[in-house]
């Protein structure tokens, strides 16, 4: 895609330049087909899907698979059609002709009877305000023109469910319409409030309150009921009921309530015309965090959903410029340092990354970003989900990295903790409260040890190369040191123990394991140096050299190395090595690497290289990694490419999975988890790059 046509795809596009509009998703060498389409996603609570290629083929749905129903229709002189969700199903659906996809923003294409339609779904969850970032708020924008130079009388109709306020339909909901100045604005949410009661994996929000807001000054017209008597009523007449429906409390699944809003365009000519409303979520508290309940970072001043509201509507033609600026630069660069196909991927990837996570303040105010392990076992401040999905952090905030490690620093700080080694989880979302997996806080049983305690060295040496200093990570020195020694002890030949790839089972003497140790320690050791321990420096430098080149002896394996030392004739991707060339360690010789990259191109399938030579699956973020250690841009698209022809072919219709199979591109397991963020990681290897987007921000 050139610069001109991606300007074009993310700016004009709308309406004005629908001739020269280049489609995304259909642009380059090969289709990309998202096998799930970010619509509105903020946190893991507040994320809704379209699962499908036509918005119009199913309903939306939470990252889970339940329904989150959204429902959006157009008349055009009197005649209606159906632009999203699959009801009322005797409203034809209108001919969809386009999607794309950036960080911030969906669009979504529609021609009929020489009127286009474009809806836009904005989130503006721009890395570099976290006081936005933390914002529930995305905006849904129609725009339409006239295609045919001919006038015609428009109008758009939008509702959604209630059941996206409640984890099962059958629970009671309530509505009311709250006052805010300049918006119309209605609310729903359960009749209970059970506020942070249930913990787990496959759950859907069933407290706070979900809003939506449109302005006062475009005469919306308003209403909350039933589903079919609303929709139905617009696609007959353009008009709905004269009240709502005051039936309640009543379940969501009871006649299906739904708060609907109809915005008038009046006479649609070749000039574009835009309205817009917005789709909120006050969850008034989201993690309980050591006992304490903590509230989302945007509500820590006493800042209300109603004020909120008033915010952003004031915002939003700031917020559209800034979040098309994002868009392109971010694309722009991805696509230099990656290529076309690796940046529609980061592009893909933004929103799942950021909204697998809940940015919330901590009792004394300082941020603090909770991570999901969304469909793998429910875990909060999971180390290693922090550890993978940390690259894009690293890339684009240093803040919120930090905020993303500082609640496990924090816990690893008490007296609960009593373990030499790191934790590996924070409990039970939303339930932060103490490691649950494995052998908790009571024994050393299934604990990951050193994959854990180099994951927090690792990211805390970044955490101070990004700062240029020492000053974040000083407070947590005794844990440092404490994990440091603890591996510099049984770093090099692991024991037999669980690493971040627990589906694959324990092992004994892990090479890629044992790189991870020795990256960690020479981590520490560049954090001594730039703490002024010049001495423990020198010793931690020589012990990760030396352990580099006991490795090298230990693992090789011929043209190879192998999965085990012990193991001969196997081998397994060493994604921890990529920290020798993006920390500038330089433990290991360049020869290495090479050596792992070409072997690694005689093992690809037609949609990946498994992880190791036990199984045909694969880790999508591990492969992102590995890739990265390749010298050339021609040995990364070789390992790459697979990779994006798996992401268009995968059968399985859900957020981005990042454990699947190889040969036929199947999920395995997982969907929807914060990891991905780890397809960042090449945009690290491009030092311009690197510095561009983590500079110092005031």
């Amino acid at each position: 895609m050139t610069r001109q046509s991606l300007l074009v795809s993310i700016f004009g596009g709308v309406c004005l330049i629908a001739a020269l509009s280049t489609n995304l998703s259909a642009a380059g060498p090969k289709a990309f087909r998202p096998p799930a389409v970010p619509l509105v996603v903020h946190d893991p609570y507040f994320s809704i899907w379209s699962t499908a290629d036509k918005l119009t083929d199913d309903w939306p749905r939470h990252w889970t698979g339940a329904i989150s129903a959204l429902c959006s229709m157009v008349r055009i002189d009197g005649k209606p059609y159906r632009i999203m969700g699959t009801a009322p199903a005797d409203v034809p659906a209108m001919k969809q002709r386009g999607r794309d996809v950036f960080p911030t923003n969906t669009y979504y294409q529609f021609n009929a009877d020489g009127v286009q339609v474009t809806l836009v779904f904005m989130t503006p969850a721009l890395p570099d305000d976290l006081d936005l970032l933390s914002r529930p708020v995305t905006y849904l924008g129609w725009y339409v023109c006239s295609l045919d130079n001919k006038q015609h009388d428009v109008s758009i109709y939008y509702d959604n469910s209630a059941e996206i306020v409640v984890n099962e339909p059958t629970q009671q909901v309530v509505w009311s319409r709250p006052t805010v100045k300049g918006l119309d604005v209605m609310r729903v949410g359960s009749k209970d409030q059970p506020v942070l009661q249930k913990a787990g994996d496959d759950l859907r929000i069933d407290w706070g309150y979900l809003y939506i807001a449109a302005p006062t000054k475009e005469k919306p017209l308003m209403r909350i009921g039933g589903h079919e008597k609303l929709r139905q009523a617009f696609a007959k007449s353009g008009h709905l009921p004269e009240t709502d429906d005051t039936r309640m409390p009543r379940a969501a699944n009871d006649d299906w309530p739904v708060t609907a809003c109809v915005l008038s365009f009046g006479d649609v000519g070749a000039k574009v015309t835009e309205r817009y409303l917005m789709l909120a979520y006050d969850d008034q508290y989201s993690i309980e965090y050591l006992g304490k309940k903590l509230r989302p970072y945007w509500h820590r001043n006493s800042t209300d959903m109603e004020r909120l509201l008033h915010t952003a509507a004031t915002q939003r033609t700031n917020l559209l410029t800034r979040c098309k600026l994002f868009d392109f630069h971010l694309f722009v660069d991805a696509d230099r340092v990656g290529g076309e196909e690796y940046a529609r991927f980061c592009a893909l990837a933004y929103r799942q990354a950021i909204g697998a996570h809940k940015l919330v303040a901590s009792p004394d105010g300082r941020p603090m970003l909770f991570s999901k392990e969304c469909f793998s076992n429910g875990c909060v401040g999971t180390v290693d989900v922090i550890y993978p999905a940390a690259p894009i952090f690293m890339l684009l905030n240093n803040d919120l990295l930090k905020a993303s490690v500082t609640p496990v620093f924090d816990y690893a700080a008490t007296p609960r903790w009593k373990f030499p080694f790191a934790p590996h989880d924070l409990g039970t979302y939303p339930k932060a409260n103490g490691q649950v997996y494995g052998g908790g806080e009571r024994t050393e049983d299934n604990q990951m040890p050193v994959e854990e305690s180099g994951n927090m060295l690792i990211i805390a040496a970044v955490i101070s190369q990004l700062d240029g200093n020492t000053k974040y990570v000083e407070k947590y020195w005794p844990q440092l040191e404490r994990w440091a020694a603890f591996l510099k002890e049984k770093g090099l030949d692991p024991a037999n123990q669980l690493c971040t790839d627990d589906f694959a089972g324990h092992l004994a003497h892990n090479a890629n394991l044992s790189i991870k140790a020795i990256m960690a320690l020479g981590a520490y050791s560049k954090m001594c140096d730039m703490a002024g321990k010049k001495e423990q420096a020198a010793e931690y430098r020589q012990t990760a050299e030396k352990f580099a080149k006991q490795w090298i002896k230990m693992a090789d394996d011929g043209d190879h190395y192998r999965l085990a030392f012990d193991r001969p004739n196997t081998w397994s991707q060493k994604y921890n090595l990529v920290w020798d060339k993006l920390l500038g360690l330089n433990l290991f010789p360049s020869e290495v690497a090479a050596k792992e990259i070409a072997f690694y191109k005689t093992k690809l399938n037609r949609f990946g290289l498994p992880l190791d030579q036990r199984a045909e699956y694969t880790k999508t973020d591990w492969e992102v990694w590995t890739a990265t250690l390749a010298r050339s841009r021609a040995d990364f698209d070789a390992l790459m490419n697979p990779v994006y022809d798996f992401v268009s072919h995968t059968p399985q219709r859900v957020p981005l999975t990042d454990w699947y199979q190889t040969k036929d591109a199947r999920m395995q397991g997982f969907q929807a988890r914060p990891v991905i963020g780890g397809v960042f990681i090449k945009m690290l290897d491009d030092p311009a790059t690197w510095k561009k987007w983590s500079k110092t921000r005031d």
